[in-house]
């Protein structure tokens, strides 16, 4: 079930389209602002990357003498998981949010900047 993207020339927001069939469909409105000038564009494909992937890419966090170790927040999320577990406590609900947002791709703005 293909799902296409078109970009809009008014506001520049991204509308998808979900079809069940392979569709020839050449537009569609915004979904933002309801304008007709939109593009298709070629979609981007998600890919898992595994513990082994993101060590691989970003330098293991246990590795001191890399000083890019924790330049991916997934890394730091795993760092504080076990510092909180080697102390026996609970990682707080906020904290474990966080985390799992970062996991997903979703970083909080002052790690975006980075």
């Amino acid at each position: 079930m293909p799902i296409y993207e078109f970009r809009c020339a008014d506001c520049s927001r991204i509308t998808n389209y979900f079809t069940r069939k392979i569709d020839t469909v050449s537009t569609v409105n915004c979904e933002h602002c309801g304008s007709a000038k939109t593009s298709r564009m070629m979609s981007k494909f998600g890919r898992t990357y595994s513990r082994a992937d993101i060590i691989d890419k970003y330098g293991d966090p246990q590795d001191s003498n890399d000083p890019d170790a924790y330049r991916d927040p997934r890394q730091i999320g795993t760092w504080v998981e076990k510092r909180f577990d080697e102390y026996g406590l609970d990682l707080p609900e906020g904290a474990r949010e966080m985390i799992d947002a970062a996991r997903d791709g979703e970083f909080p703005d002052p790690v975006k900047d980075l």
